[in-house]
């Protein structure tokens, strides 16, 4: 369920919209492998092989993401404190922890856009917002921005590099494992800045 080549396969853009609904809108599905996802259907768009069409995959990503983090942030409104309070998840409350950090640092509408390009954040922030009481109207603005700099611009990226190497379905793993770690980094990076934070 989580190699993205097999969710393609299975569901083409239909899949593509679940999975992004799921991550960005409901908290059970921050393990779900957006990026990756999102990157490989660019690859495999642009390969003759799952006749995946690139304006399908790009609509339908954007569709899942936006809802979904509409979805989110309702959720939020209507009672998500208390939600919060009652996941058992280590990950998800790491991404609450960093979250409100992205928030503390960057602000209520710069914070949603960054969110959506790190992994479990762009999870939990929606709701964070909403619990926060961000307006309704200024939420939406900024995860537009956000949701389709994220799935237009990953998408892009994967079919720029499908058109561009032939046969580059063979190198499907490696790359995802690169798309993976690219899309970690953040997260790591503000682990490194929280403990030398810490350690002053």
């Amino acid at each position: 369920m989580l190699d993205p080549k097999w969710l393609l396969a299975a569901f083409g853009p239909l899949g593509v919209f679940a999975v992004m609904f799921a991550e960005t809108g409901l908290l059970v599905g921050f393990f779900l492998p957006g990026d990756s996802l999102l990157f490989t259907a660019g690859v495999l768009a642009a390969s003759s092989k799952l006749h995946l069409p690139l304006a399908a995959v790009i609509v339908a990503a954007a569709a899942g993401a936006l809802l979904g983090a509409q979805a989110g942030y309702i959720l939020g409104r209507r009672g998500g404190g208390a939600l919060l309070a009652r996941v058992r998840s280590k990950h998800l409350h790491e991404g609450v922890a960093r979250g409100s950090a992205l928030l503390t640092r960057y602000g209520l509408g710069k914070a949603v856009v960054l969110a959506r390009f790190i992994p479990v954040v762009r999870t939990v922030l929606n709701p964070l917002v909403g619990i926060a009481g961000m307006p309704a109207a200024k939420f939406a603005m900024w995860q537009v921005l956000g949701g389709l700099l994220w799935t237009v611009g990953v998408t892009l990226a994967g079919y720029a590099l499908g058109a561009s190497v032939p046969n580059i379905d063979t190198y499907l793993l490696p790359i995802i494992a690169v798309v993976v770690l690219l899309s970690l980094s953040p997260l790591l990076i503000e682990l490194v800045r929280a403990r030398r934070s810490a350690a002053r």
